[in-house]
């Protein structure tokens, strides 16, 4: 079967040559390699066209497209049966191509969810990888909902559900995702097909990702319960049980450290591995920087849910529903 990979890029000039250098070392090359530019201004179209004799590259332009539609305006000129989607800065390993078609022409799914993994460039954004993004044997196959940095689907099965959701800029993926889940079934997990990505380089960088991932959380009405838990836990129960080691026992502040001790034993368990070899100083400053990230991430997912939240009631109207609301 023909496979068609899209990107969109927007900006990419720095950070394209790696995607484009590793899909030119796949063990299964594209068939063709759909990039749409959303309206980059830095010279990244002068990147892409010195690749133009080593992959079969289509250039498309979309100026002001946000990534739901140049992905959609992407794979609508892709000619291919399968599309294989990535992002700009990403780091293919060889198989990745061969290992998310392979269940799709095999007839065993219609998805092949791809994985994911840290790109790493300093402690903290080691320490970021660890404390956010899940191991491969923390998955379960069938469950796992995929980003579009690293996945395959039928054009056909695009076109069934839709498309990605153009009115939304974040989480527009895991929307579908859900999507081609509930039309088609679980999807194939094919933890070999791996895009290397580097997480955000600052505490700050990282806030805003979260806040904008929660604000689109908001706007398509996902994780009411978690985010009430969230609410409930920062806003509700530390705030009484430390009142009520001040007026009643102190040893009532051993539920807070009870509870984040649960909240940080997973990204501890990720992180130490990555640690050896470090000195005992970066060790340490490494493990202080968990519970930070931690915490950081979760106030900023209640900053942004909000907003989202309001965003919709606003527009309740012209919203489409979606499968998991």
């Amino acid at each position: 079967m023909k496979v068609s990979v899209i990107v969109t890029v927007l900006n990419e000039r720095e950070s394209i040559s790696a995607l484009l250098d590793t899909l030119t070392a796949q063990t299964r090359l594209p068939d063709e390699v759909v990039i749409l530019d959303g309206g980059s201004t830095d010279g990244t179209m002068d990147v892409l066209a010195a690749y133009l004799d080593k992959l079969p590259l289509k250039f498309l332009f979309k100026a002001g497209a946000n990534i739901s539609q140049g992905r959609n305006e992407a794979i609508a000129n892709a000619t291919g049966e399968i599309i294989a989607s990535t992002d700009a800065g990403t780091r293919l390993v060889p198989e990745w191509l061969a290992e998310l078609a392979a269940p799709i022409e095999r007839g065993e799914a219609t998805v092949t969810a791809g994985f994911f993994v840290s790109d790493p460039r300093s402690l903290f954004e080691t320490v970021l990888g660890a404390t956010t993004l899940p191991e491969a044997s923390d998955i379960a196959p069938g469950k796992f909902m995929p980003s579009s940095r690293s996945v395959a689907f039928l054009k056909s099965a695009w076109e069934a559900v839709g498309g990605y959701p153009e009115w939304l800029d974040y989480c527009e993926d895991l929307i579908f995702d859900f999507a081609l889940d509930d039309r088609f079934g679980p999807f194939a997990f094919a933890p070999k097909a791996i895009a290397h990505f580097r997480p955000r380089p600052s505490l700050r960088a990282f806030a805003k990702q979260y806040y904008r991932y929660a604000r689109g959380d908001g706007k398509a009405d996902l994780w009411r319960m978690r985010q009430a838990a969230r609410y409930g836990t920062y806003l509700v129960a530390v705030p009484l049980i430390f009142t009520g080691g001040l007026l009643i026992h102190p040893t009532l502040w051993l539920l807070c450290l009870l509870g984040a001790a649960a909240m940080l034993r997973t990204p501890y368990r990720r992180l130490i591995p990555r640690l050896r070899g470090l000195r005992l100083a970066d060790k340490l400053k490494a493990l202080a920087w968990v519970p930070v990230i931690r915490v950081t991430g979760d106030w900023a997912k209640m900053a942004g849910y909000p907003v989202g939240a309001l965003w919709r009631l606003r527009h309740r109207k012209s919203i489409p529903p979606h499968p998991r609301r």
